[in-house]
Order: C-alpha cells, then sequence, then structure tokens
C-alpha cells in the first residue's frame, strides 16, 4: 500500500511577544498533511491500515462520538485505500446526522449506533464478539485510533524534525499521540501533553504503558498538563474562542476548540508565565481535527475559518 502523503513541513512563529520571552516556536503542521486524514488520525491510522491489508482483512470497524475527527479520518482513508468502513456511533440514532456522520456515509462508512451504557462496554471481549457475529470479520481500530501500532507512527514525527529543540508539545486525549513522541524521543528532550479532558488520572500512566510495550523502556522524560481542558472534554468558553480567532488572524493558522485551540492557549500562557527559560526552543504539533469545527459554528463565522 502506497503512502500518498508528504511530510509535513515546520514552521516557526515570529512575533514581539515570543522575542520578548526569549523563546523560538516551531509548529510542525501535521494538519497540511491530507485535506481529510489529517494530523495525528493518519499517524495512529498508518500502520493499522498496512497491518489489515496484510492480514487480507478487508473491513475496519471503529468506535466513536458523532463529532469525532476519529471516526471522519477512518472513513476517509478507507475510501482512500478501498476498505470497507464501519463506525459504531455512540448514542441513539438522530433524527438529523451531525456534518461528521455526513460525511462519513458520503465516503461510504456504515454507521450503526450504540447507547451510552452499551458503549461504555465497547471494548469487552464479549462485546467485540458479538460485533463480529453480527457484522462478520473485521479489523478493530480503537476508538480514537490509539494502540501499539499507532504510537509507531506518531513516534515518526520525531525524524521528521530536522532543528535542535528542547521541548516538544501535542494536544492529548487518549495518550497515543504523546506515547508516540515520547518513543520517537528514546528519552532525549521533553515532551508536554496538554490534555483536553478534565482530570484523568489513567492517562499518565497509560502513556507509560505505551511507551513502554512499543519501545521496552520506561522513559519519564514527558508531563501532563491538566490546566487547559477550559470544563473538560468538548466544552468551551468565551476566552478560548477569542483566542483561537486571535491566532488565526495573527498566524494564519487554523485552531479549533477541542484539542488544539487548548494546546495553544495553554503553550502561550506558561510562556506569558515564563514556565520556560529564555532561549528554549519549543516544537508544537499541530494535530489537524479541524473538520471538528463542524461542530462550533455557532460561535464562528464562515469568513473567520476560511
Amino acid at each position: 500500500m502506497v503512502n500518498p502523503f508528504n511530510q509535513s513541513p515546520l514552521q516557526r512563529l515570529e512575533d514581539d511577544f515570543l522575542a520578548e520571552k526569549g523563546i523560538e516556536l516551531y509548529i510542525k503542521r501535521d494538519d497540511l498533511i491530507h485535506p481529510e486524514i489529517q494530523g495525528n488520525k493518519w499517524r495512529k491510522l498508518k500502520y493499522n491500515l498496512f497491518e489489515a491489508r496484510v492480514n487480507n482483512i478487508h473491513t475496519l470497524l471503529t468506535f466513536g462520538g458523532p463529532f469525532s475527527n476519529h471516526i471522519y479520518a477512518t472513513a476517509a482513508a478507507a475510501r482512500l485505500f478501498h476498505f470497507k468502513a464501519i463506525g459504531i456511533i455512540r448514542g441513539e440514532e438522530p433524527e438529523i446526522l451531525s456534518p461528521t456522520l455526513k460525511f462519513a456515509e458520503s465516503k461510504g462508512m456504515d454507521l450503526y449506533y450504540m447507547d451510552r451504557e452499551s458503549y461504555r462496554q465497547k471494548d469487552d471481549p464479549t462485546n467485540i464478539e458479538s460485533l463480529r457475529t453480527q457484522i462478520g470479520n473485521f479489523y478493530l481500530v480503537p476508538e480514537g485510533g490509539t494502540n501499539a501500532l499507532a504510537v509507531e507512527g506518531a513516534s515518526e514525527i520525531i525524524e521528521e524534525i530536522d532543528i535542535p529543540f528542547d521541548y516538544i508539545c501535542t494536544a492529548c486525549g487518549t495518550g497515543g499521540t504523546l506515547a508516540g513522541l515520547v518513543s520517537g524521543l528514546k528519552g532525549k528532550n521533553q515532551a508536554i501533553g496538554f490534555s483536553s479532558l478534565k482530570g484523568d488520572d489513567t492517562l499518565t500512566p497509560k502513556v507509560s504503558e505505551l511507551v513502554n510495550y512499543v519501545t521496552g523502556f520506561d522513559y519519564h522524560n514527558f508531563s501532563i498538563n491538566f490546566d487547559y481542558h477550559f470544563g473538560g472534554y468538548a466544552k468551551v468558553t468565551p476566552e478560548l474562542i477569542a483566542f483561537i480567532k486571535d491566532f488565526k488572524v495573527k498566524y494564519k493558522i487554523q485552531l479549533e476548540p477541542v484539542y488544539t485551540g487548548k494546546m495553544f492557549y495553554g503553550l502561550f500562557d506558561m510562556i506569558k508565565n515564563d514556565k520556560f527559560p529564555i532561549g528554549t526552543k519549543i516544537v508544537a504539533l499541530h494535530t489537524g481535527g479541524l473538520q471538528g469545527l463542524s461542530g462550533y459554528m455557532k460561535y464562528f463565522t464562515e469568513a473567520e475559518i476560511a
């Protein structure tokens, strides 16, 4: 299976604020990898797609909510690489499909709906076998795409960065992308994950477990910041929306409110409060997911995201 995507560019941000703080900030523009299979979603899917193809499995099955970046990207990747796709969607079937689900259907993904109580048990082996009985054989891609193969894909980001740096930062949901970065660093430099969730005692050990599983080593050169969740997963505040709008005007780079907006807000706030020494070089990963803006259009005009 041929990889049709180019390496994403590294873009330096320059302005008076960063100059005054003595910080060099670069953005790894994974949002530019592909218009539909952006950022960490492609990184996570890449080796899972290879694994399905090698094992001659023609159907991908995964889980997600009605605005899931993962559902969106998996549907697009399945169409591009000629897989059948099945999405198990959290909650009852809505009367009107979200833009994400409309897109998934347009790419040929079959959607099944699972009530929230059952969805909490989605990873139970009994539930998976029940789905196989109902649907037939499939290659299971976890919710959010995070597994060992996803970590391997995300680890390749480090190889693509051709400048010296002190920190690399990423938005953090299920922890797979952060685990990939830590794996790729191999104990050098520091990685910071900015959690989009309101506290999760399991996230740090989960990242450590994934890193150890993939690399065989226990690396401790990472941390997860839980201070910039803005109320919890998918929650927003006027302050966060204003930051995203200002960022777009100033740097001509689009963010979204669920992941990248929170990460960049947190990073700039840390820089503002002198959490990094003068002379620090930081790489911030833009993980894409811009289709998620469709769920927040009441906060934006079309011109603001054009």
